[in-house]
């Protein structure tokens, strides 16, 4: 499974930004999709995920500003972004695995998300 993302910029606080994440290969085999960020100097954080039947989770930092989507049929998944924060700057990794727990064996490049005040 390869993993592109797209839709990272910069952004000014308060704003939206809506990134993409289009997946190739065996995309059959995909069952949860998921974004995680990495700010510098800090550890990735798991941001956001959708599973195949759509249940979803959302860090505690970004409930009720972000919402993550899926389209099966472009295998693509989405997180738009509102009411963005300076904290949310980081690079934005795509991510997927073909179990509904566990390790994430998929990643994109990432995608800089830059958020200015």
């Amino acid at each position: 499974v390869q993993l592109v993302e797209s839709g990272g910029g910069l952004v000014q606080a308060g704003g939206s930004l809506r990134l993409s994440c289009a997946a190739s290969g065996s995309t059959f085999s995909i069952n949860t999709m998921g974004w995680f960020r990495q700010a510098p100097g800090n550890q990735r954080e798991l941001v956001a995920t959708i599973a195949t039947g759509g249940s979803t989770y959302y860090a505690d930092s970004v409930k009720g500003r972000f919402t993550i989507s899926r389209d099966g049929a472009k295998n693509t998944v989405y997180l738009q972004m509102n009411s963005l924060k300076l904290e949310d700057t980081g690079v934005y990794y795509c991510v997927s695995r073909i179990v509904p727990v566990g390790r994430w064996p998929y990643w994109g490049q990432g995608t800089q998300v830059t958020v200015s005040s």
